[in-house]
């Protein structure tokens, strides 16, 4: 794990391993994340799964602080925006990957989830299995490089993320219409912003996909669908400081003022207001 680009404010971390080119998959335990960790905020091109045996501390994932404690675990997406804040006398285990690493369709299904919690408790019977799928797989991804079967660390980091059976944030069904509507909207949140695009594309009536996104997060086709954007809005404001008019174009508004308009009415804040406020060092 490295950083490259610009460095403005937020670091861009790009995955690159340093002794095993191939791997998909990279281990390292909370004393060593503290060695590199400088407390700033950054955002990964790769997904951050952290697993907490001991002590307390917290973590801020896409501008939302979350506790850390004892058999808890951290999903960081990729593009997410995320700080450290106070991980002195925390002990487990973090793991890196890319995307493609996970090889079973379950996993992989569910690393392209864009609602995966950023954080979660592990149930005390769940611990055992955790525990030995974590350890399993950091001792085989400390091979020697030479000895080093590429499939295995994709296989013991399937059996991880499966153990610990991450929740969708706000997601409490897995209707396959929600499912594709949430691809969907991934795809296409920053030209097209109407429920109605999305009913149409996918083949569905309104009233049915509206009732499918109901049941799945308790929200409205619309109101996920401004989540979404509002999410990204923050980052572009956050991460690459851009103006109220380039967030505008990035995210398919007519004009700066039509994206002020919108992000006032989701947040209270005027773009340039929210930026201002983002306590980022």
């Amino acid at each position: 794990m490295v950083e490259s680009g610009h460095v403005t404010v937020i670091r861009q971390m790009t995955y690159r391993p340093v002794e095993r080119r191939a791997a998909a998959v990279e281990t390292m335990t909370f004393d060593r994340l503290r060695e590199r960790n400088d407390g700033g905020t950054q955002r990964a091109d790769f997904h951050v799964l952290a697993v907490v045996d001991a002590g307390r501390g917290s973590v801020t994932v896409d501008f939302l602080r979350h506790p850390l404690r004892e058999r808890s675990a951290v999903w960081i997406p990729p593009a997410a925006v995320h700080r450290w804040d106070d991980i002195a006398g925390v002990a487990g285990h973090v793991v890196l990957f890319v995307p493609t690493a996970p090889v079973t369709p379950t996993t992989r299904e569910l690393v392209a989830s864009p609602d995966v919690a950023a954080h979660w408790s592990i149930p005390e019977a769940d611990w055992p299995f955790v525990d030995a799928a974590r350890n399993h797989l950091v001792l085989e991804a400390s091979a020697p490089p030479g000895d080093l079967a590429t499939e295995l660390p994709g296989i013991l980091l399937s059996a991880l993320i499966g153990r610990l059976r991450p929740p969708h944030g706000g997601a409490r069904s897995a209707h396959p219409v929600f499912r594709l509507f949430r691809s969907s909207v991934e795809a296409h949140f920053r030209r097209h912003h109407d429920a109605g695009y999305y009913a149409r594309t996918l083949g569905y009536a309104p009233r049915t996909l509206s009732r499918a996104v109901q049941q799945a997060t308790g929200r409205t086709a619309k109101a996920y669908i401004v989540d979404r954007i509002v999410l990204e809005a923050k980052r572009l404001l956050a991460h690459d400081r851009l103006t109220a008019a380039a967030c505008a174009d990035t995210l398919g508004f007519p004009d700066a003022s039509n994206f002020s308009v919108f992000f006032r009415k989701a947040t209270g804040l005027r773009p340039g207001a929210w930026q201002a406020t983002v306590a980022i060092v």
